[in-house]
């Protein structure tokens, strides 16, 4: 499939596989309040740069709130409860963001997810993020749920073997994409973020990428 096969103007839940929904625009209205508080939890725990395990420094800047955060080291992929950088605990996720996760979880198919961590990734252009599959999370039988912000992006999902066939997804501002069941373990990435402005967070998008982990 390519990115054309989807309306970009269809405000309605737009199901991309058996267990894999789009709901366009659903984070619009609480944009204000999850950027409100974003901006203690970035304070607390600025962007970084982490390694992969072989060495290399990610392109994506990220950070993390939540009673786990997702970090990468020399040691591997995991979930810790402390910041590596400050030694503190990972800031609380925010009101505003765990009930927005909870309600597109809900309006996917999947009631009663309440997150525990929440990934944010930095994209500047020209960044992309690699296929892979989220296998970190003690239990995958609870949904993922993606709220992009900021500049476009083209998701790429994939199947269960990453050499599976990609569909091209594409996001704007305040989409939030949520996928889990038999499809929670599909291979998924991001194409190279294409250069423009934001009218509200300017030359970057941020990916907002809520789990139940621990």
């Amino acid at each position: 499939m390519i990115q054309s096969d989807l309306d970009l103007f269809d405000t309605q839940p737009q199901r991309l596989a058996s267990h894999t929904v789009l709901l366009p625009g659903f984070a619009l209205p609480v944009v204000e309040q999850l950027l409100d508080g974003l901006r203690p939890v970035l304070r607390a725990a600025p962007w970084r740069h982490m390694q992969t395990p072989g060495g290399l420094r990610m392109a994506v800047a990220l950070s993390n709130c939540g009673s786990l955060g997702w970090i990468s080291d020399d040691h591997g992929y995991r979930y810790t409860p402390t910041d590596p950088l400050t030694g503190k605990p990972w800031p609380e996720l925010p009101a505003a963001l765990l009930e927005l996760a909870s309600a597109a979880a809900a309006a996917a198919g999947f009631p009663d997810f309440i997150a525990d961590a929440c990934l944010i990734n930095h994209y500047l252009p020209g960044t992309r993020l690699s296929l892979h599959q989220d296998r970190d999370e003690r239990d995958h039988g609870h949904p993922i749920v993606s709220v992009s912000l900021g500049l476009p992006a083209v998701f790429l999902l994939g199947g269960l073997q990453r050499a599976d066939r990609t569909r091209r997804v594409p996001l704007s501002h305040g989409d939030v994409l949520v996928w889990g069941g038999e499809d929670r373990l599909r291979f998924h990435g991001v194409l190279p973020i294409k250069p423009g402005v934001h009218p509200r967070l300017g030359e970057r998008r941020v990916n907002l990428t809520l789990r139940k982990a621990g």
